[in-house]
């Protein structure tokens, strides 16, 4: 009998075991835009490879349009373990390091080949790994493009900016960069912009081509100056601890599932900043100027001095490394 009820028992943890081990790994990643952006289309693209490699062993729950947290709530999201994945705007992570404000510099990148180029050289993937200390991990890059400047009246040269306010994320080099023209920047949740350019509470604000346009900021603001003065790009990000406690071979596999998804989101970016932009000159509701040389020349000399003043925090060596880019 003794024998019998110990083969029941050992039976018993063997099944438990097995089912411990095999045990199905959720990873919720939550995002603020919807599912047909570029961002929202990568995370879906992530969501379905895994579930066509990793069938059984490893789930992706996609959670668009803030359903679960905002930008600046899910970083401690995800290192209390409530997500796994998300991907913030690379300008909302000066609490957890000084060094991704690298890519806040006004006109430190040319176009965006040399933003993806700086982001695939050794200092680029280095900053993946600048918050480890801190239990974040970043897991690649991805594109939403240049930002342009729309304002209530054509700005043409940096004197045409003073005295306006400006909607700006939550970065001090973005503030620099408009208090170096004489405007006033704020700092305003993107959900807020749109009535804050109806109601004239702002004059402009600065962002791509595609938020410009999902957004319809177009329709309340009367000018867009083609500036490109400045990448608006995310970091795809995860905690230290869920990642690193991953079996290798499950790690292995979500990364080539993620970098399949990010080569796809950014092929959407490219071509969603084109049509958008020019959907918007299409709309008749908005003038696009298109800048001289010249009248570009004297933005950069009035807004590289912030390069200077966040040197110590960002560090010299970096900003070469991605002025070296272009």
């Amino acid at each position: 009998m003794k024998k019998l009820l110990s083969a029941v028992a050992l039976s018993a943890v063997m099944l438990t075991s097995t089912g411990l081990s095999a045990k199905e790994i959720i990873i919720k990643f939550s995002h603020v835009v919807a599912e047909n952006t570029p961002k929202g289309q990568m995370a879906n693209k992530f969501r379905d490879l895994v579930a066509e490699r990793l069938a059984g062993k490893v789930k992706v729950e996609v959670f668009p349009n803030a359903q679960l947290f905002g930008d600046n709530k899910v970083l401690e999201a995800i290192l209390l373990g409530d997500v796994q994945l998300a991907a913030p705007s690379l300008s909302k992570f000066k609490k957890y390091t000084k060094k991704l404000q690298v890519f806040d510099l006004p006109f430190l990148f040319n176009n965006m080949d040399a933003v993806e180029k700086f982001q695939n050289s050794p200092a680029g993937k280095g900053l993946l790994r600048s918050m480890e200390s801190k239990g974040l991990i970043g897991l690649g890059y991805l594109h939403n493009g240049l930002k342009q400047m729309s304002a209530s009246k054509p700005l043409r040269v940096p004197a045409d900016a003073n005295g306006l306010k400006f909607r700006i994320m939550s970065s001090d080099v973005l503030a620099a960069q408009f208090q170096a023209v004489g405007a006033l920047p704020l700092k305003k949740p993107f959900s807020e912009v749109f009535t804050l350019l109806q109601t004239k509470a702002i004059d402009g604000q600065e962002n791509t081509w595609s938020n410009i346009y999902s957004k319809k900021f177009f329709e309340v603001q009367p000018y867009i100056s083609e500036t490109n003065h400045g990448a608006l790009d995310y970091l795809i990000i995860t905690s230290a601890e869920f990642w690193n406690g991953l079996p290798a071979d499950i790690r292995a596999e979500l990364e080539k599932a993620l970098n399949e998804a990010v080569a796809l989101g950014n092929k959407v970016a490219i071509e969603k900043s084109v049509k958008d932009r020019q959907k918007i000159i299409d709309s008749g509701r908005s003038t696009v100027l298109t800048l001289t040389p010249e009248e570009i020349a004297k933005w950069r000399a009035a807004m590289k001095p912030v390069w200077t003043k966040f040197e110590d925090q960002i560090g010299k060596d970096l900003i070469a490394a991605a002025a070296a880019s272009n």
